[in-house]
């Protein structure tokens, strides 16, 4: 009772504290900070059979259309063995098995309804060179697992996860898949991709005496397939989990200066580097409690290690996952630290963690080209679920207008100052847990447009009215311009909302089905307005509820 009692009064002072506090933005548009580089525009999940489905289709489809710039879309399961039926953190493409004297059948036919889904969106994959094929893993038996939300993570780790029996063999598979793809698609189409090797390596993902020393075998091999079927390709890895570090740090040494166990020569090629990082939320007097400063802090151990390296200046760098924390495919119903997934709390997290990413790039001068939010949808799952993904049985979640906003900013980013309580070395150090809320922007500007993406983020998932915002932006070189606000709240571009008030149907006739799909779009928060521009300067003023995100454009 005492404890619950703390935290009432806690939530109060709180939102006492936010009603009361009036925070001041100022954006100053001629002092560049770098290009906007659009690492949003990277997604990924585990299930690839998904991506020709119904469901996939629209969902691409419209991730498709939300960007300025090719999507890139990382998979995992793009070499497993199977019919290609899907399940959760499962799929299969059967591009490879034997026949009864051991010699090589390949198979394209799954992985090119695949590419072909990308490939006609104008999107381009992150190929995943992974997992094993059953004919080739060293351990195959048992080979497909039939994990489900509440087993034990563990049992997904089966016959896949293991390296090959027989290197030549998965070399020669690699180089057939590269040379078919630039058969298919042509060469200067597969030039724009990125291939990598596996995923996780660092983890039970792959299963090995020496993780680090398999590993580096096995992308002496990949890469050097890739390279020969298409000497142009661009080859990376190891895509790390979160606490990797020493891991991508012995890779590198590798990659620089180690014994090319396929060539025999020294070093072996690496075009980019990728790593994972993930937050850690949990629930906290009956709250979802979020942990920033957990995937702040493997971005930066992994930024430290790659700038550590003199040889590693400018080269691309990818967080080939980049979440709130580690499964996708655990709903909240068995996880109820998921329950921020449906609401704008996963919105404001996405909005002020991207940011942030940003900032740590500049600070290690790290070239961050990517950062894949691992989420995408589940087929035949219950409405609103609480799975990390961009959209239920068709319906657009808020998240994904954080998307669409991003897609709105172009050009270079400007300087943001003012009355801001946490920058990004504070929420890497000790995460947002203070009384202030994270009320931030991201602003950038291209020859006709100013655009600001405001948020109002907090670790603690506690919606109240928020706090006034007074956004200023200077150094305008026009004297009018046209306004439009577009807002991710409780009131706008929020499908969840709307489906509670309908009274969570897990049935939703057509027209309910019509009326969501509707909230599900990014919403403005009035009809656009011309304004005038007073010595280059520009005021707006806004009251920002908390896990609330703006996007504030002008045109010119």
């Amino acid at each position: 009772m005492k404890l619950k009692l703390t935290f009432l009064l806690v939530v109060f002072s709180l939102f006492v504290y936010s009603q009361n506090q009036s925070v001041s933005i100022q954006v100053d548009v001629t002092k560049d900070k770098g290009a906007m580089t659009p690492i949003w525009a990277w997604f990924g999940y585990d299930e690839p059979n998904y991506t020709y489905m119904k469901d996939g289709k629209k969902l691409l489809s419209e991730i498709a259309a939300l960007s300025p710039v090719p999507v890139y879309v990382r998979a995992h399961n793009l070499m497993t063995s199977g019919d290609g039926t899907p399940a959760l953190k499962w799929g299969s493409t059967d591009m490879y098995t034997e026949d009864k004297d051991g010699n090589p059948v390949y198979n394209w036919t799954i992985i090119d309804k695949i590419f072909d889904t990308y490939v006609e969106r104008k999107m381009k994959p992150l190929a995943q060179i992974g997992f094993m094929p059953e004919a080739l893993s060293s351990n195959p038996d048992p080979y497909k697992h039939d994990w489900a939300p509440g087993k034990d993570y563990k049992t997904i780790i089966t016959g896949w996860a293991y390296p090959p029996k027989d290197y030549k063999k998965w070399a020669e598979l690699i180089f057939q898949w590269v040379k078919h793809s630039v058969d298919r698609y042509g060469k200067t189409e597969v030039e724009s991709w990125y291939w990598e090797l596996w995923n996780e390596p660092n983890g039970d993902y792959l299963m090995a005496a020496d993780r680090v020393e398999e590993y580096c075998k096995m992308y002496d091999y990949a890469s050097d397939a890739v390279k020969r079927a298409m000497p142009t390709a661009r080859m990376g890895g190891p895509h790390t989990h979160g606490g990797g570090a020493r891991f991508v740090r012995a890779f590198i040494e590798h990659c620089l200066r180690g014994n090319n166990l396929t060539t025999g020569k020294v070093g072996a090629p690496l075009d980019f580097v990728g790593f994972h990082a993930k937050g850690s939320p949990k629930v906290v007097n009956g709250v979802v409690r979020m942990s920033m400063s957990s995937q702040l802090r493997n971005i930066n151990d992994n930024f430290a290690v790659i700038a550590s390296f003199p040889e590693m200046k400018n080269i691309q760098v990818i967080i080939g996952e980049s979440d709130p924390e580690g499964c996708a495919a655990c709903g909240m119903a068995t996880n109820p630290e998921n329950a921020y997934r449906n609401g704008t709390m996963y919105s404001s997290y996405s909005a002020a963690s991207i940011a942030r990413e940003y900032d740590l790039a500049d600070f290690y001068g790290i070239n961050l080209i990517g950062a894949v939010n691992w989420s995408f949808e589940f087929e035949n799952q219950p409405w609103f679920a609480g799975f990390r993904d961009l959209a239920t049985n068709g319906v657009d979640k808020p998240v994904l207008n954080v998307f669409r906003m991003l897609g709105m900013m172009a050009g270079n980013r400007v300087e943001v100052t003012g009355d801001l309580a946490y920058d990004f070395k504070a929420i890497r150090d000790s995460s947002v847990r203070g009384k202030r809320t994270d009320i931030n922007a991201l602003a950038s500007k291209d020859k006709s447009s100013v655009t600001v993406l405001v948020w109002n983020y907090h670790d603690d998932d506690i919606i109240d009215s928020g706090s006034p915002v007074e956004l200023k932006i200077k150094g305008l070189q026009s004297k009018k311009a046209t306004l439009s606000h577009y807002r991710i709240d409780s009131q706008h571009s929020n499908s969840n909302e709307v489906w509670k008030k309908m009274g969570s149907p897990q049935n939703p006739t057509n027209d309910q089905i019509a009326i969501l799909e509707k909230a599900g779009k990014l919403e403005m928060v009035h009809h656009p307005e011309k304004i005038k521009v007073s010595n280059g300067e520009v005021y707006i003023k806004m009251q920002l509820p908390r896990q609330a995100v703006s996007l504030v454009k002008l045109t010119y």
